[in-house]
């Protein structure tokens, strides 16, 4: 096949989209590293257009706010080659598009340095002589459909937003957003076209040295979509000193009209205005604007065209009220139209008005309201639903966001909190006149979002489908063990719709608890579930294990080991049987899930706020029960409702040492995650993780000895400080991967545990369950088996929370109903706090972000 190759130059090709030049020494790019000045990056960026060769070449750039793919762009837009950018920070994205359009060149990172890989000298492709720059529609969803974008649409809407903000050579903009997305391209363009400058980094607005930053470069402006404004909201922006800012944009989705009005009016108060702005990618950014001066008084509406530019409606009367049409833009920055595949890029102009498939309505004034979306209507139960109204009427009368979705002929209701999930059904329900088994009402952590930080509906139609999946029997579920399926698995456990096949168990934030539900539902589609499985992405967990076919269900080890370890707890002290060992088993699962789910590959930021959510989980519902036992019945006193009994306690066992497990656990965990904040033991742990684990059981072996010697006395074996090398024990037995450094800590297992109770029957049990953590990898059991197993290790630390007010009252008439009793409580306990706790521990864990 012969391909046709493009040789033509444009005229253009020297003088370059943005006059950078002719701005002299005024600062450009200024960064955390210094300034660079316009003739600093002109010379650049003609260093670069000699890299790119006399040929024009599709270049592919992975975008990131940083000074190297700035350079490459502005290189490309000057010499005439299409620019293809793209988010550097969706590798899937970047692979499927790269795979897609085989780029001539690809400017990219590697190995942590930014390289210019020239893949041919003359192009494979046929590109049109007016294609200037590539940008996706979608997100990271990987799909090849791109936007076709002229040079004269990035300069016309360059210069349109440059003049209704006023731009100036004075300005300054952080880049808040990233330079793949359109908005934040837009910001970029604009301020160049003008000789302002641009404070570039990726840093968020809830860090502080965003903020320096910020202050240091006297930025004028700050520009986010409606996300943004939830960080800026939590991040005490309504009163910072900020007194060089000028002005404030919002576009990328809706912000709510109560919302807008609220920063409208405090941009008066402070002395800066507040532009909301509406615009897609397919108009190169902007198509209108709400003059500040009437984002108070009209805070519902999107404005008017921006300069140059022209709205209209279509009338849609199928669809819409009267006075309601789709809005139509008309201008120089509507795009040439869209790339299904690389010979779609030798196409010229075909597109003179862009239908925005937004449905809005025009005002006497002259304003536009955007109202919904044509793609958002759907019927159910024979009756033509409009979705965001249905979302806009809900969230209004329960306070909060709601999403909604319809799929297979019932209308899908997601909120964020518990308690909202019944009134949202019945809202939905008298709103749009369907029965109430027509509406499903769902909890989700977070309504996930899009790259540009727009409502993802896509994402929640996925979600629903996956609840409807999760909630049909194992065997008839479609594709078990797809990645499809397996992906399904996650997002129902996690409650996160925002779960990709890129995603894994770590990089979710998961944590021990949802580990056992998960790990036992991923063993009932999947014939093998590997050791390693919750740091494996879901589509390398799916492509390497088959679809369950060997009899039973794959249970997960640690699962097994809590859910034995609390039945020797409960049945010993019910009089069933004498099995001791059980908690301090239950303490090195501990470690050991501590080293697995707190440990993971993420930013220590990321590691501290999981391990403080894995402790509130434990420690808020333990002390509330204590709390309350001791409120009513007077049993504890508060040095045990605070987890201290250890330290002010008697020496003698009482019944305040009756917890002494949670205490030891909540004290070893804090003393763990305070470890690793130490950023020196971070960076260690994370280039030899046995190491650092085998110094932290060194450090715990030391302080046992040096306390207690070899045998700990009655109440000693329960004390925090004195047990933690069980902890420890059980975190060295994690990051042991190889045969060699398992045998090391068996034999240090073989070494320790024998003497410390003065108890061989006891010292052999728990040496047991740390063998089996150390080399048990794959158990089958009859799935009601294995589910029961899961319900109870999930339960676990809730079963020996309330277990101390159950079992007393039958262990010596019942002991096995004293087991039953003791177990079921703890099992309604932990179901009772369970959706609150992982509303409050989403929230640590999230942090300020």
């Amino acid at each position: 096949m012969t391909l046709a190759v493009s040789r033509d130059v444009p005229a253009f090709r020297t003088a370059g989209l943005f006059p950078l030049h002719e701005f002299g020494d005024r600062p450009a790019l200024l960064t955390s590293d210094g300034t660079l000045s316009y003739a600093a990056l002109s010379d650049r960026v003609a260093e670069r257009v000699e890299r790119l060769g006399s040929q024009r070449r599709l270049v592919l750039i992975e975008g990131s706010n940083h000074v190297e793919p700035l350079v490459t762009y502005l290189a490309a837009l000057s010499s005439g080659n299409p620019a293809l950018l793209l988010p550097g920070d969706h590798p899937a994205h970047l692979e499927a598009v790269t795979a897609a359009y085989d780029p001539d060149v690809v400017f990219a990172r590697s190995a942590g340095e930014w390289q210019l890989a020239e893949r041919r000298v003359e192009s494979a492709h046929d590109l049109h002589p007016d294609l200037a720059l590539l940008l996706s529609t979608s997100g990271s969803t990987g799909s090849p459909k791109m936007v076709r974008l002229s040079r004269d649409n990035l300069r016309s809407n360059a210069l349109s937003i440059a003049e209704f903000l006023g731009l100036t050579g004075d300005d300054r903009a952080p880049t808040t957003l990233p330079m793949h997305y359109c908005y934040g391209l837009s910001v970029v363009n604009s301020h160049l076209a003008v000789g302002a400058g641009l404070a570039l980094t990726d840093l968020s607005v809830v860090d502080a040295c965003f903020w320096d930053l910020f202050d240091s470069a006297g930025a004028t402006s700050l520009a986010g979509v409606p996300y943004t404004f939830d960080l800026l909201d939590r991040s005490g922006f309504a009163e910072m000193d900020l007194p060089d800012l000028r002005y404030v944009t919002q576009a990328g989705g809706r912000l709510a009209p109560e919302r807008v009005a609220r920063y409208a009016r405090l941009g008066r108060e402070r002395g800066w205005h507040f532009h909301v702005m509406y615009g897609q990618t397919e108009a190169t950014a902007r198509m209108a604007h709400l003059p500040p001066h009437l984002a108070e008084s009209r805070p519902e509406t999107i404005g008017v065209a921006v300069p140059g530019g022209g709205l209209e409606l279509e009338p849609v009367p199928e669809l819409t009220a009267p006075g309601v049409g789709e809005l139509v833009y008309r201008g120089p920055n509507v795009m040439m139209g869209y790339a299904d595949a690389p010979a779609d890029l030798g196409q010229g102009p075909a597109v003179a008005a862009l239908r925005t498939g937004d449905l809005a309505r025009r005002h006497p004034d002259g304003l536009f309201e955007i109202v919904g979306r044509l793609s958002r209507h759907a019927k159910v139960f024979g009756l033509r639903i409009n979705l965001d109204e249905v979302e806009n009427a809900v969230t209004t009368e329960l306070g909060q966001p709601v999403r909604c979705v319809a799929r297979a002929d019932r209308l899908h209701v997601f909120v964020t909190r518990h308690r909202d999930v019944s009134p949202a059904r019945r809202a939905a329900a008298e709103l749009c006149g369907l029965p109430l088994g027509a509406i499903c009402a769902a909890y989700v952590e977070r309504l996930p979002t899009t790259g540009a930080g727009k409502p993802d509906h896509a994402a929640l139609e996925r979600h629903a489908a996956a609840l409807a999946s999760q909630a049909a029997p194992a065997g008839a579920r479609a594709g078990a063990g797809s990645v499809t399926a397996v992906r399904d698995l996650y997002a129902a456990a996690l409650g996160r719709p925002d779960v990709t096949v890129d995603s894994s168990f770590v990089s979710l934030g998961g944590d021990s608890l949802s580990f056992v539900e998960l790990s036992v539902a991923l063993g009932d589609v999947l014939d093998r579930v590997p050791p390693d499985w919750h740091t494996r992405t879901i589509r390398e967990l799916a492509e390497h294990s088959a679809p369950r076919r060997r009899w039973g269900v794959l249970l997960e080890p640690t699962v097994l080991l809590r859910s034995i370890a609390i039945l020797l707890v409960v049945g010993t002290h019910a009089n069933l049987f004498t099995v001791y060992g059980g908690a301090h088993i239950l303490l090195a699962v501990a470690g050991y899930n501590f080293a697995r789910f707190q440990l993971g590959d993420v930013p220590r930021v990321a590691r501290l706020r999981s391990g403080c959510a894995a402790l509130t989980q434990v420690a808020l519902p333990s002390a509330l029960w204590i709390g309350l036992v001791a409120l009513f019945v007077g049993t504890y006193e508060p040095a045990t409702v605070m987890f201290l009994n250890g330290l002010l306690g008697s020496d003698d066992w009482t019944v305040q040492w009756q917890f002494w497990f949670l205490e030891a656990w909540v004290w070893t965990m804090a003393a763990a995650i305070a470890v690793i904040a130490i950023p020196r033991v971070d960076a260690a742990e994370r280039k030899a993780p046995f190491m650092v684990a085998s110094g932290v059981l060194a450090a715990g072996l030391v302080v046992r000895y040096g306390l207690v010697g070899v045998e700990a006395g009655p109440t000693e074996r329960y004390t925090p400080a004195i047990v933690f090398w069980c902890f420890a024990l059980g975190w060295a037995a994690a990051k042991a991967t190889g045969a060699g450094e398992r045998w090391l800590v068996s034999a240090v297992a073989l070494v320790t545990i024998p003497g410390f109770f003065g108890d061989l029957q006891r010292e052999a049990v728990v040496l047991l369950g740390l063998l089996a953590l150390l080399w048990l990898r794959e158990v089958r059991a009859p799935r009601v088996l294995a589910m029961t197993a899961g319900v109870i290790a999930s339960a676990s630390l809730a079963i020996y929370l309330t277990h101390w007010q159950v079992y007393p009252h039958l262990e010596m008439s019942h002991p096995p109903l004293a087991v039953i009793c003791s177990v079921a409580a703890g099992v309604a306990y932990w179901a009772a706090t369970r959706r609150a706790m992982r509303v409050v521990t989403s929230r640590v864990r999230r942090g300020s972000a």
